[in-house]
């Protein structure tokens, strides 16, 4: 009872709107399928447990927000896990703009969906996804590729080859909450109408185009305010790569 959770990148990342204390994103996301975490279910004698290399305390880890949520939607759920812990092998860096979080909040609930037959559909994973984390519709979804907007929970899939990526993840931690509050710092008059005629244009771009015609600073609203949190990221930014969400990993397509 095991499956992979993929990594995802950020091709372009632009905020188009401000909703409350929420930012309306324009994005598209691309799974990376060599990085992944493993989930997989383990018999225990200790109930529902999380397992796994986490630098949070289990009430805020985003699978057990998973589990707490699917439990409300089957007493399966609750039965399944007194004989059952969550083992996650953690390879996607945390903290990094990889989605690892929620990717793993999302192929949990896939999994105990396809393990406990409670033939939830996408859409109603999808809406249990977007109370946990912006991230983790795209990954229910499982496309390889995808625009997606709204705060995460509108994805549109992409039709496109998927790019063989490197990636470079610094030994830098960017808080995202930080990040965006100092996006909105800064925010600057017709930045967000400018970023709307961009996306419209980009949404249309296959990836491969989009990366050969702009640049990170162009592509991501969130490099430069992560910049200006993480002095570290400067080193980074001449090098033909590509920052992905709030960092602090960076890509670039790879040759041959």
């Amino acid at each position: 009872m095991r499956i992979k959770s993929y990594a995802k990148v950020n091709i372009f990342l632009k905020i188009v709107g401000i909703r409350g204390n929420y930012h309306e994103i324009a994005s598209r996301f691309m799974v990376v399928r060599d990085l992944f975490d493993t989930v997989s279910f383990e018999k225990s004698e200790n109930g529902f447990d999380i397992e796994g290399n986490f630098s949070c305390p289990l009430e805020q880890n985003s699978v057990y927000k998973a589990y707490v949520l699917l439990s409300k939607e089957s007493d399966k759920v609750a039965d399944f896990f007194k004989s059952h812990k969550v083992v996650i092998d953690k390879k996607i860096p945390e903290f990094a703009g990889l989605g690892g979080g929620s990717s793993n909040a999302a192929y949990f609930l896939i999994l105990a969906n396809e393990i406990l037959d409670l033939k939830l559909s996408k859409e109603k994973l999808s809406k249990i996804g977007e109370k946990i984390g912006a991230d983790v519709s795209f990954f229910i979804y499982e496309y390889e590729s995808a625009n997606v907007f709204g705060i995460g929970e509108i994805v549109e899939k992409f039709e496109e080859e998927s790019l063989k990526l490197d990636i470079i993840t610094p030994r830098i931690k960017c808080d995202t909450k930080k990040v965006y509050q100092t996006f909105r710092k800064n925010l600057k008059e017709n930045m967000l109408e400018e970023n709307r005629k961009l996306t419209d244009k980009l949404k249309n771009m296959k990836s491969k185009d989009i990366l050969e015609n702009f640049s990170s600073k162009e592509l991501n609203d969130l490099f430069l305010p992560a910049k200006t949190l993480c002095k570290g990221l400067k080193e980074y930014e001449d090098k033909n790569l590509f920052f992905s969400g709030s960092g602090s990993s960076f890509f670039r397509v790879r040759n041959g």
